[in-house]
């Protein structure tokens, strides 16, 4: 999976594509190019069956995390354990959502040298990655 993605469309496109409320805070942000782990990302959320955009920081923080440093950042799960994983168990019950994105990259290294590709559909269109959200305090 990426660890660096892009988003390019404007939020009120990504809202319409999606059916969700837009976020106020997120519609003046322009194209990002290099979306990394710990920025803030859209996500699409549903709450009592109503779709809206929310803003949120990209990684994970599992609930017996005391600090944000407290471990390593989760940035990725795996489709196959992620519902018996400790960290994602629960949020993978009960807080989905999906994280649009225009492409992502991914790296190739050759020797000491690593290539990055740019991953994306056709011209337009757009992804959305699976993910697992919860409050963290």
């Amino acid at each position: 999976m990426c660890g660096r993605f892009a988003l390019t469309l404007p939020h009120q496109m990504v809202a319409e594509i999606f059916d969700a409320a837009p976020d106020p805070a997120l519609v003046a942000r322009g194209p990002r190019w290099n979306v990394c782990p710990t920025q803030e990302v859209e996500a699409v959320v549903s709450e009592g069956g109503v779709r809206r955009m929310a803003r949120m920081r990209w990684g994970f923080l599992p609930r017996w995390y005391d600090k944000p440093s407290a471990g390593p950042l989760l940035i990725n799960a795996r489709s196959e354990t992620i519902a018996e994983k400790p960290a994602f168990r629960d949020a993978a019950r009960e807080t989905r959502c999906l994280v649009p994105a225009s492409g992502f990259y991914e790296w190739r290294r050759e020797g000491k040298e690593k290539t990055p590709f740019w991953l994306h559909p056709a011209a337009g269109e757009i992804v959305a990655f699976g993910a697992v959200w919860r409050l963290w305090r």
